[in-house]
């Protein structure tokens, strides 16, 4: 249990609150109906391709066992926040334990990071397909793609565990509200006792180095693809290499 001070008398309490999107009755319960469609459509989508690339031999190709992955990941990513924020548009109290938040905390973040990588590693095995064809079967094997797909799982759940156990670790005062659907830094540093810049300058260079990077590894390997591509002189050709980058394009 998290003991949580407040300058004009101390309180202990079990967690927060997440204020979620304050609105009427009415339309708490026309936002839950709306997100409750799209969840469920994501869960059909996502496991839609992953039991289509698990049932048909000819998908278990690199690209497909890749994007296989991001759909499994993707039902985990989505699951971490919208069940609880469905549970909070037809709940009064809207409290989310401590434990709860953080482990909402972590495995938000840690399944977003994961992403990222994935994205990356998608990026790369589109730009081995059309840039160095001839030799993509012997560079992307199926051993690499087993090893690629660990690593982005191990990175990501690696990538915030220490910042998110040092904020949990902090002393939170006053208002226990967070303004927001989900349990989140920003809103959580300014609950805490006192200011705390080194973690804030910590996670915003852990967060940039996440986004950057992968950003500018997936629009280097898209750029060099792009070049490969118009110099295909048919455009028939131009469309099938095309075609090979659509369903990572989709997902980006």
């Amino acid at each position: 249990m998290k003991t949580f001070s407040s300058p004009i008398n101390s309180s202990t309490t079990t967690g927060f609150i997440l204020l979620g999107f304050p609105c009427p009755r009415e339309g708490q319960i026309l936002l839950f109906v709306l997100f409750f469609i799209i969840y469920l459509l994501t869960l059909m989508g996502n496991t839609s391709i992953i039991c289509a690339v698990c049932r048909d031999q000819k998908l278990h190709t690199p690209m497909y066992l890749l994007l296989a992955n991001f759909s499994f990941l993707e039902i985990w990513y989505v699951t971490s926040t919208v069940p609880n924020m469905l549970a909070n548009f037809l709940s009064e109290n809207k409290v989310i334990s401590f434990a709860g938040c953080f482990l909402q905390f972590y495995f938000f973040f840690s399944l977003g990071s994961t992403e990222c990588f994935f994205l990356t590693v998608m990026a790369f095995d589109r730009y081995l397909a059309i840039c160095r064809p001839l030799h993509y079967p012997s560079l992307m094997t199926r051993h690499l793609c087993n090893i690629l797909v660990i690593s982005c799982w191990v990175l990501g759940f690696l990538w915030f565990p220490v910042p998110i156990i040092i904020i949990s670790q902090m002393s939170f005062c006053g208002s226990r509200i967070i303004d927001h659907f989900l349990c989140d830094p920003g809103p959580l540093l300014a609950l805490t006792c006192s200011r705390a810049p080194l973690m804030e300058f910590f996670w915003a260079i852990l967060s940039s180095i996440l986004l950057f990077i992968p950003f500018f590894c997936i629009m280097g390997s898209y750029i060099l693809v792009l070049r490969a591509v118009f110099r295909v002189p048919s455009r028939d050709g131009q469309k099938k290499a095309f075609s090979t980058c659509g369903s990572h394009l989709t997902v980006v």
